[in-house]
């Protein structure tokens, strides 16, 4: 995920979501989805390491303007360039378009995966709610990832989907 720009010549800091960090090399295509939902590729350029963050310097973006194009996209490595996984491990990007279960209780379509400031990532899932669950991708609630299936099965704590429930006209009528 791109972080933030970094230097003058249109470099950016991301923060890695793999667990293969040295992956990352010139010459490499990458697909950026930004906010606006745009796709764009990529090549990497340049690239280093830089305190918690790899700096990448991409053919094309030259200025910090170019560079601010790219805050806060989600970058991916094209499918066919991704690195084995080990068994029961899942791409992120491979759960958008998933159906969340909580047991047998469906709740929704998992629209976009955003990291937080929790060690998980969010699942958001709209579930038709006024506004999208943020179900925590987290191992402790995790029962099964069927990827071919477009499922994802978990059991939630008692409450959870409460936290982004709309307030109630009673509950605003309280104050609470």
């Amino acid at each position: 995920m791109v972080i933030k720009t970094q230097g003058r010549r249109g470099e950016v800091a991301v923060e890695l979501h793999t667990n293969v960090p040295d992956r990352f090399r010139q010459g490499m295509r990458l697909w950026a989805l930004v906010k606006n939902g745009e796709r764009r590729e990529l090549t990497i350029e340049d690239l280093w390491p830089h305190k918690s963050f790899l700096i990448l310097k991409f053919a094309g973006v030259e200025t910090i303007s170019d560079a601010e194009m790219l805050k806060g996209a989600e970058l991916q490595v094209p499918r066919g360039e991704r690195a084995e996984l080990e068994p029961g491990s899942t791409y992120l990007s491979d759960l958008a378009g998933c159906t969340v279960f909580d047991g047998e209780r469906e709740i929704g379509k998992i629209v976009d995966v955003a990291f937080g400031a929790g060690e998980a990532p969010l699942l958001v899932v709209n579930g038709g709610a006024k506004l999208p669950y943020e179900i925590p991708f987290a191992e402790a609630y995790l029962e099964k990832v069927d990827v071919e299936r477009k499922q994802v099965r978990m059991r939630l704590p008692d409450g959870l989907l409460d936290v982004n429930a709309p307030i109630t006209r009673e509950k605003k009528e309280r104050g609470s």
